[in-house]
């Protein structure tokens, strides 16, 4: 089947040059023009999508060449742009930046040549003139098809813009580029996002950000050519899939309770899909204000997010705390990555030097160590002599990590390797029904793992009723 999608990737030539500033403004200044918006992330990130679905009020989409296969990616960007008429997905690092430090394998640009994206550099202009022709004419010419198609100023004044768009695409024609200047964004505190260690604050936590994102895009409806970017977004060529015959949802068959508050909110979109499509009714709870499960529940998904800001309103919360030891004990499912696998251990230390006690169904505390422990890219296989419910021998799923606290007992189930395979180490506590530990998994890297998942929830809450 041919989809004919337009679509753009804002990149930039490094992280902090303000990719998901533009992205949300673009996102609002369309949306407020009344176009139908499909917004997407290259690369693992969970912060920046919620930005997106705070402007659009949809999820966004990853698009992560380590996570999946071409095919897979290409299935998965047509599925997510159902219905919408226009792409904008935000790249990550710099453009060409992938997962090691000599291959662009898994960088933006690497996404934007496998869905044939258009590409619009967004570069800071502030205290740079004539060398900012120089950085992107570099990058447009480091590989053969680049595919940049437009520049996006950011943190520039009015005034200089147009003599700074003039003197850049002179320099563009002379060395017979077709890249055009689309606009700028001014310095202005709606293009101003609060930051910590794991990246932005998350906009939940931003008072006032709905407002805030709509002004970005009243401004930048006036300071960004929109006709011109849609025009860029139109030169993109057909994607080949056939997905949309592919894939079929079952009917609800169980509900399984996902921790979702301003503690616990990392969630890949295709991860719930592959679960929704298995017969799963995904139904939110919070470990910072419930008292209870969900009703009727047959597992539970303990995602990651920011369990070390909470932690003595979290660790007050006892009775919830009980109910998930009890049901666990009782072979309830349950996956908990990062900081869903810090609250089922005995204890989390916060960074004022105190032990918060918690579920206690896994062995061991875990503590701030004040630096990025493990970053990065994993793929994950049972140990030896080890065995699980979910992974089997011979199988792999591929996951993240990217986390400031470490635990003493991070388990021994599996072996994480990195890409390149020199690096290794032991993971996951994966006992009877639970599987735990600090990698954020990938469930269609492994659907086999998913499908087990929901068929041992299944068989859960059939002997409860």
């Amino acid at each position: 089947m041919q989809n004919k999608i337009p679509r753009i990737l804002l990149s930039a030539p490094a992280s902090g040059s303000g990719k998901t500033v533009a992205a949300c403004a673009l996102m609002s200044a369309f949306k407020l023009a009344g176009r139908k918006i499909g917004a997407c992330k290259c690369g693992p990130d969970y912060i920046d999508p919620m930005f997106h679905k705070k402007v659009l009020g949809i999820d966004s989409l990853n698009l992560d060449l380590f996570f999946s296969k071409e095919e897979q990616l290409r299935d998965s960007f047509v599925r997510h742009m159902k219905g919408l008429d226009l792409a904008i997905a935000e790249g990550v690092m710099g453009f060409y930046d992938g997962m090691q430090l000599d291959t662009e394998q898994s960088s933006s640009y690497d996404v934007a040549c496998k869905l044939q994206m258009p590409v619009i550099l967004v570069v800071p202009a502030h205290g740079t003139a004539l060398s900012l022709a120089a950085v992107i004419q570099g990058m447009a010419q480091f590989r053969e098809n680049s595919r940049i198609k437009g520049v996006l100023l950011n943190k520039v004044s009015s005034g200089l813009y147009k003599r700074m768009k003039a003197m850049l695409e002179k320099e563009f024609q002379k060395a017979n580029l077709d890249i055009s200047v689309v606009g700028y964004l001014p310095n202005d505190d709606s293009f101003h996002f609060e930051s910590r260690h794991l990246g932005l604050t998350t906009p939940e936590e931003l008072i006032g950000i709905k407002e805030q994102l709509e002004r970005a895009g009243q401004i930048a409806a006036q300071t960004v050519d929109l006709e011109q970017i849609i025009k860029i977004a139109n030169e993109a060529k057909e994607l080949e899939t056939d997905c949309l015959q592919r894939r079929e949802e079952k009917e609800k068959e169980v509900r399984i309770a996902i921790a979702k508050d301003e503690a616990f909110c990392f969630y890949y979109k295709e991860n719930l899909t592959v679960l929704e499509q298995e017969g799963c009714q995904l139904v939110p709870f919070s470990p910072l204000h419930d008292k209870k499960l969900p009703d009727n529940v047959g597992g539970i998904l303990l995602g990651g997010g920011y369990p070390e800001l909470y932690l003595p309103a979290l660790s007050q919360n006892r009775m919830l705390q009980r109910q998930i030891a009890k049901f666990i004990q009782e072979g309830m499912p349950c996956i908990a990555e990062c900081g869903g696998f810090m609250y089922l251990e005995e204890a989390i230390k916060g960074q004022d030097g105190e032990e918060y006690p918690f579920v206690g169904v896994i062995s061991g505390k875990s503590y701030p160590t004040g630096k990025l422990v493990r970053f990065g890219y994993v793929e994950i296989s049972l140990n030896e002599e080890m065995d699980s419910i979910y992974l089997k021998k011979g199988e792999s799923i591929k996951g993240h990590e990217f986390h400031y606290w470490d635990s003493e007992m991070n388990g021994e189930s599996c072996i994480a390797v990195k890409p390149d395979g020199k690096r290794r180490w032991e993971c996951i506590h994966a006992k009877g029904t639970l599987f735990a530990g600090y990698p954020h998994l990938y469930y269609p890297s492994c659907p086999e793992f998913a499908k087990r998942f929901v068929q041992q929830c299944k068989i859960f809450a059939e002997r409860k009723k």
